[in-house]
């Protein structure tokens, strides 16, 4: 007996053993822990992580409310989590996006209990969209101005490109979807912006230094290639709501714009394409990147996610020797044990889960049996370390076991129910 997702199938086996991992992860989270942070509000508190959708309880919850729903444990978990998640005021400020605040929680109880709480899901849904509104209006007057972006204007963590992850899934018809979508095309567009990158930057080129970062080439900014905190977080998210019929004024030139630019920045290997995470002003007047060869084949910064977004982008367009470009270039990835061994967690953002996520779903939309084929050996190597992560992890989606157990419950049950559009990959 197999289960199919697309034009892909897994052996029963595998499966179990799937179910069986992810029931137990999901089991040590059935509780969360009593935590009590007394008067510690301060910016690194971990009781901000509760309202995280990466890192703390709305992760979780989401987790238990798809476990629920597919009639495999109890309501019990999923209110507990919720309940963690809104203990303290949700932030809906600077710091609040698709991962964190009012917006995480609001995407949690989208997906994971829907109709469940209409009073709170309403409330919640009108602070999403106040903060994306005012989002886009700064945004406006930043290009108007004409000057470059920081990449928390757009990026899916933090950005637009995450609150617009959120509509798509929550109000897909929605007028305020299409203003963000509106925004993403122009950012596609050239910036008169008077600095030393000038017109032969892209739009979103940012005038920032990345986090954690004192390397001087930084220093008249950067592009940042990646799904997370990238372009190729917009260009996803342009690519699924094509998919899904929602399309603005210059939709598809926006998609081929992004395309171009990352046709541009491949870089040929023996063990196949891959793409720069960032690039300097010295690496953009030189037109080649400085890193060496790829990095960590993760989906927020590796090829998994570069390429998953480009296979999007030509399902979107009907570009079928993109889509196999595309394909190929994360079948070699797939296929090359230096790559894969850069790999040491099992989670979602940095890790197996991530990478298994990604290649599961590209594998059911691929023009080639090829990936399927690969992804039997991910689950495996999934599997192997699921299993044995740490008791003392973090209990979130993105960075944690929940994300761990969510992949490994999906890869059983053969559905997503929408959870994985909180990393752009369907």
């Amino acid at each position: 007996m197999t289960v199919a997702k697309g034009n892909t199938s897994y052996p029963s086996a595998l499966r179990e053993r799937a179910a069986a991992v992810a029931e137990h992860l999901a089991a040590a989270l059935a509780v969360p822990p009593d935590v009590d942070f007394g008067a510690d509000t301060a910016p690194g508190s971990a009781r901000w992580r509760d309202q995280s959708l990466s890192k703390g309880a709305a992760g979780v919850a989401v987790l238990h409310g798809l476990r629920a729903s597919a009639q495999l444990a109890d309501t019990a978990p999923v209110h507990a989590w919720l309940a963690r998640a809104t203990r303290d005021d949700l932030s809906a400020g600077t710091g609040a996006g698709l991962w964190f605040g009012a917006p995480a929680v609001a995407f949690a109880l989208t997906v994971a209990t829907p109709g469940r709480y209409p009073g709170a899901a309403a409330r919640l849904h009108q602070a999403v969209t106040r903060l994306t509104a005012d989002r886009l209006t700064a945004a406006d007057q930043r290009m108007d101005a004409a000057l470059r972006p920081s990449p928390y204007e757009f990026d899916l963590t933090r950005g637009l490109s995450g609150l617009g992850a959120y509509l798509l899934r929550a109000d897909p018809g929605s007028g305020l979807l299409r203003r963000v979508l509106v925004y993403l095309v122009r950012l596609t567009h050239p910036i008169a912006a008077r600095d030393t990158a000038g017109t032969r930057a892209p739009g979103w080129w940012t005038a920032e230094v990345p986090a954690r970062c004192d390397d001087p080439a930084f220093a008249d900014g950067h592009a940042n290639l990646a799904m997370a905190h990238g372009i190729t977080g917009p260009l996803a998210l342009l690519a699924l709501a094509a998919r899904e019929g929602v399309t603005v004024d210059g939709h598809h030139e926006a998609v081929d714009t992004i395309c171009q630019h990352l046709d541009a920045w491949r870089q040929a290997s023996p063990a196949g394409p891959w793409w720069p995470e960032r690039i300097t002003l010295d690496e953009l007047d030189d037109g080649r990147p400085h890193q060496g060869g790829p990095n960590r084949p993760s989906w927020c910064y590796g090829t998994p996610g570069l390429a998953r977004a480009q296979q999007l982008a030509a399902l979107a367009l009907g570009d079928t020797a993109r889509q196999r470009a595309a394909e190929h270039a994360l079948a070699s990835c797939l296929a090359d044990p230096v790559q894969l061994n850069r790999l040491t967690d099992p989670t979602l953002c940095h890790g197996w889960a991530g990478v298994t996520a990604t290649a599961w779903h590209a594998a059911a939309d691929a023009d080639t049996p090829h990936l399927s084929h690969q992804v039997d050996h991910l689950i495996q190597r999934l599997l192997d370390h699921g299993h044995h992560t740490a008791p003392d992890a973090l209990p979130g989606l993105i960075e944690g076991s929940a994300g761990v157990a969510l992949t490994l419950h999906s890869i059983a049950t053969a559905g997503t129910d929408g959870w994985t559009t909180c990393l752009l990959i369907g």
